[in-house]
């Protein structure tokens, strides 16, 4: 009876325009930075910063975001593609076994983050002339919400699944157990989608369908979870002083962001990273990362007590 609850997931892959096919996966990209830009307007508009400084800012965070995550996944999860495959490093082909387009898939938020606090030291002295914490404890608020958007993207994209489950939150994500070339293979049929659809569809392949085990949504129990960092962030800002206090909400955007991640790691497949050495298996790979950023925050919200800006 629960089993005939967990949903088949097999969406498109995004809104085909005929010429062009807008991908879910970077709409998401784009949700999350055109929300964050006008999140922070009026931050800045309080402030007395100029709009110009914004979106500096913004192109600034845009870069730092996807080179510091590229990189992290590389030097966190995939570090052999330094010696076996370097030109895939920054550049969205693949040449093993043979040369194709891949799109920039790998991606970690740990080098999103790491990558958006070092660029936020060059931004802090050439373009908004405040001090660093003041930056961050701001930049944070439109960086909770494209969290959510990102991992929205990951669960159109079915990837970053969760662990097999049997409860009634389970889905099914067809093209997580099936590759598109599995897809193609089984159905005889030449296009990807369609193989999709058809075996979540025709009867005739629903031994494969019967295959597809449910996992847990592990990138919807993030996004759910950052909606409320989000608000917490938001709702300090504007209804209290919070703000007056240097790193206070980068700090605490630390803590529960990095906890939430923590957390779900727990229902979420191995990514794995450095987590197959057995001196660091006990946790998982996005644990291991999250630990230090969890102390930095408790430093920061700590020190926030102490320390006030005008």
């Amino acid at each position: 009876m629960i089993h005939a609850l967990n949903m088949v997931w097999n969406p498109s892959e995004g809104i085909d325009l005929g010429f062009f096919m807008l991908r879910f996966y970077s709409l998401s990209w784009v949700l999350a930075f055109g929300l964050g830009w006008y999140v922070m307007k009026p931050i800045f508009i309080r402030e007395n910063e100029s709009v110009e400084s914004l979106d500096k800012l913004f192109v600034y965070t845009l870069v730092a975001t996807m080179l510091g995550a590229r990189l992290g996944h590389v030097i966190f999860y995939q570090s052999e593609l330094f010696h076996q495959d370097p030109l895939s490093i920054l550049l969205p082909i693949s040449t093993k076994p043979t040369l194709h387009f891949t799109g920039f898939a790998g991606l970690a938020s740990h080098g999103a983050a790491i990558g958006i606090i070092i660029t936020m030291f060059y931004i802090q002295r050439r373009v908004i002339k405040r001090s660093f914490l003041w930056i961050l404890d701001r930049i944070v608020i439109p960086v909770s919400l494209g969290a959510i958007f990102i991992r929205l993207g990951n669960f159109f994209n079915s990837e970053i699944v969760g662990t097999e489950t049997s409860s009634a939150f389970g889905i099914k994500f067809l093209r997580d157990k099936y590759s598109a070339n599995d897809a193609m293979q089984i159905t005889q049929i030449g296009d990807k989608n369609e193989a999709y659809n058809t075996i979540a569809t025709n009867p005739q392949f629903a031994e494969y369908l019967a295959a597809v085990t449910p996992k847990h949504p592990a990138q919807l129990y993030e996004a759910i979870c950052y909606v409320f960092v989000f608000a917490i962030l938001m709702f300090l800002y504007w209804k209290t002083e919070a703000r007056n206090k240097a790193g206070y909400l980068f700090g605490l955007f630390l803590i529960l962001l990095w906890s939430i991640r923590f957390v779900v790691e727990f229902v979420k497949e191995s990514q794995g990273g450095f987590e197959q050495y057995p001196v660091f298996n006990a946790l998982s790979t996005g644990q291991w990362l999250s630990i230090p950023f969890i102390f930095i925050g408790f430093y920061f919200v700590w020190k926030a007590k102490e320390v006030k800006e005008d």
